[in-house]
């Protein structure tokens, strides 16, 4: 059996707000909303993962505030180990663009729920909420 695969992502909060990023119709969970990220790379630490997967999809950089606990989530296509952070835009970070997503919302925490999220993200609503 394959170990899960690690993979970053960001609560980026402003403003008692949450941003969350549209996933495109044509990947895997197409439409869904997510916190946003990507893949650790071999010999990639989890933080410098976040930020470049961040400056890569959405062009901003943050500030990480506290690291969650990483849980596993199991696909019908292989397993992820999520591994989140909460974080901030660093004062000089540009405004965030949807390089590689549909769309970006900021979501009060208590209307999160309102969003269909990916579904390794929903545990996430716990600590959030």
């Amino acid at each position: 059996m394959k170990s899960p695969v690690p993979v970053v992502c960001a609560i980026i909060v402003r403003d008692e707000r949450v941003m969350i990023a549209q996933r495109p119709p044509d990947k895997k969970l197409g439409g869904l909303w997510e916190f946003p990220g990507g893949k650790v790379e071999p010999g990639e630490t989890a933080e410098a993962a976040l930020h470049r997967e961040l400056h890569e999809e959405l062009g901003c950089t943050v500030c990480i505030t506290q690291a969650l606990e990483p849980f596993a989530h199991a696909y019908p296509w292989g397993s992820i180990e999520l591994i989140p952070f909460l974080c901030e835009l660093t004062a000089e970070s540009a405004e965030p663009h949807p390089h590689e997503h549909t769309a970006l919302a900021w979501v009060e925490r208590s209307q999160l729920q309102a969003y269909e999220l990916a579904p390794a993200d929903v545990p996430l609503l716990t600590v959030l909420i």
